[in-house]
């Protein structure tokens, strides 16, 4: 059975995210329309989703559900541009950090506003979603987001003023060590290993890894003394400035 109509301000890497998602779990919409200034990104995303529609700005926003799928720095100037289309009852999904509920409700009508900080695992349907509802959204209007929402992966409701703490600890996680990943495997080829025994004992050693360093009762320093022989030890004071340096200037940056 077909669902609600949705529209998409945006249509980059985010849109493409949700709309795998759901392509994955095979979920039909009546309609899925989506607007980007740039006609390149709108090809590229309709290539990949021939289903979609492409159009202007009043045709996305015209939809019962509406995600905003763009940056923070241009939000406000485009909820400009569509006070006067989105009704009292459209709900609106803003995907970006920054911008709050309140600031989104001073723009439109509805009172129907969503907040979420997306993973980019909800590709592969096992995102770690956090997101927060406006006051003023009513019981059955957050079971039907939550529903829409349910085969990105796990998502649950928040306290708004938390959605950055997600944004760069959870949403932004997998930039922080997936090239690490990659040189790995790069040295596991370098050292002999076959690309699928350097994928799989990559694979295999990451996922048990996390489950011992969460999963049993030994402090962090106990299961980091676990492996004596430590090759970048004299690295880990510098790399873990950089993180603090890096992360918390960029947490400074998009708190409201």
């Amino acid at each position: 059975m077909k669902t609600k109509s949705l529209g998409f301000i945006g249509g980059g890497r985010i849109t493409k995210i949700f709309l795998q998602a759901f392509a994955n779990k095979k979920v039909e919409f009546a309609s899925v329309v989506v607007f980007d200034t740039n006609a390149d990104v709108l090809a590229t995303l309709k290539q990949q989703f021939p289903y979609i529609e492409t159009g202007d700005l009043q045709q996305a926003v015209s939809q019962p559900v509406v995600f905003i799928a763009l940056h923070p720095p241009v939000i406000m100037e485009t909820l400009d541009k569509i006070t006067d289309v989105v009704s009292e009852d459209t709900l609106v999904i803003s995907l970006a950090p920054k911008i709050t509920i309140e600031k989104i409700a001073s723009k439109l009508k509805t009172r129907n506003i969503v907040r979420i900080i997306p993973n980019a695992t909800s590709y592969i349907n096992e995102g770690f979603n956090p997101l927060s509802f406006s006051a003023e959204m009513s019981k059955d209007n957050k079971k039907s987001i939550l529903k829409l929402l349910k085969d990105l992966g796990k998502t649950f409701e928040t306290d708004e003023t938390k959605l950055e703490s997600y944004a760069i600890v959870s949403a932004m996680l997998p930039t922080y060590f997936w090239f690490q990943w990659h040189e790995m495997e790069k040295i596991a080829l370098q050292t002999g290993l076959s690309e699928k025994e350097a994928k799989k004992a990559i694979k295999s050693t990451l996922k048990k890894a996390v489950k011992l360093y969460f999963g049993s009762e030994l402090s962090a320093g106990q299961v980091m003394d676990l492996i004596p022989v430590k090759p970048i030890g004299e690295h880990e004071t510098q790399i873990a400035e950089i993180y603090q340096t890096k992360l918390m200037g960029l947490f400074g940056k998009i708190k409201p």
